[in-house]
């Protein structure tokens, strides 16, 4: 079974994921980085890889980008870091990244190095379902990789219906029509959006993300869902770390305290 669907058939509720950069703040922080967050008491590590354009993502986020391709980070260094984390890292991993970069490498080769290596799922964020259902599901599927699509308030009852249909893991809720950034609070307006989709009955699974941040916006986001994704805020947290693993380890620590 894939580590996804077993987590989700396992832990229902506070679901937390984690994203960060390949390749940041060092170039050969992405092991210790996956390995920090396991022992912090994450479920999910969602690895980006660093993109000269990364459109979705904020001011954070898109730093953090450059800073890992100045570092030498790319898609052929990233799949060698990755070999054998499987010895040491047990959680799901996603990853995530733009359909440019991925068709650069080639998907194919892409898919399979994700299996090789122990990948568990992808989000690509810029590929429109029909071309995912077209072109790649089947090879999506014949590699094991579970494909995650992103909603947001602005996304229709029937695309989110159509999405729900095509979704075989979890579905990535944005929680605002923006680019990421962790945000002071959660609006009333975003809580209607969540109330919203809570209501449609889907039968996949949803995180939230964009605007996570600390307790009590994880708390308020796994309300209405079954856990949430940080970003922005674990990238600050880790550019600024003293002690890499010691301080992923804290903040995880105070994030899923009720």
């Amino acid at each position: 079974m894939n580590r996804i669907h077993y987590l989700f058939n396992t832990k229902q509720d506070r679901v937390l994921s984690i994203y960060f950069t390949a390749g940041f703040p060092k170039l050969e922080d992405t092991i210790p980085v996956m390995e920090a967050i396991e022992a912090g008491g994450a479920d999910i590590i969602e690895i980006g890889i660093p993109y000269s354009d990364p459109i979705a993502d904020g001011p954070t986020i898109q730093d953090s980008n450059m800073i890992a391709l100045e570092n030498g980070m790319s898609m052929k260094k990233l799949f060698d870091q990755l070999k054998g984390f499987r010895a040491k890292v047990h959680l799901p991993v996603v990853l995530m990244g733009y359909l440019n970069p991925i068709m650069q490498f080639g998907m194919e080769e892409f898919c399979k190095k994700c299996k090789e290596v122990g990948v568990d799922g992808l989000i690509v964020p810029d590929l429109p379902m029909q071309q995912y259902l077209d072109e790649y599901k089947n090879l999506f599927d014949s590699y094991g990789l579970v494909n995650t699509f992103l909603i947001s308030p602005q996304t229709s009852e029937k695309r989110i219906r159509e999405i729900d249909e095509n979704t075989d893991g979890f579905i990535y809720m944005v929680s605002s029509h923006s680019i990421t950034g962790a945000k002071a609070d959660i609006s009333d307006e975003q809580i209607a959006y969540f109330e919203r989709v809570k209501a449609m009955n889907l039968k996949n699974p949803r995180l939230i993300g964009f605007g996570i941040s600390d307790a009590q916006t994880f708390t308020t986001a796994s309300q209405y869902s079954n856990g949430a994704i940080i970003g922005s805020a674990f990238i600050k947290k880790i550019k600024d770390a003293q002690d890499l693993s010691q301080d992923i380890q804290a903040y995880l620590r105070a994030v899923k305290t009720q």
